[in-house]
């Protein structure tokens, strides 16, 4: 199982979003997050890094 970090930038702060996440959904600049207890966790923007040797998810917040 390949479990990510999510980390949201916005205004030039970046941050972790969560940790163990096991799925991404994206409809539009809706982006739902589940981790690995199936937690969900729902944000504007758009993803602008996904790094998997790493298990990196990085996201351009517009909204929360």
């Amino acid at each position: 199982m390949c479990l990510a970090t999510v980390y949201g930038k916005q205004n030039d702060t970046e941050s972790v979003i969560l940790k163990n996440a096991t799925r991404i959904d994206v409809d539009g600049k809706k982006i739902v997050i589940r981790d690995i207890i199936g937690m969900e966790t729902v944000i504007e923007g758009e993803i602008l890094m996904v790094d998997l040797a790493s298990a990196v998810v990085k996201i351009a917040v517009t909204a929360e």
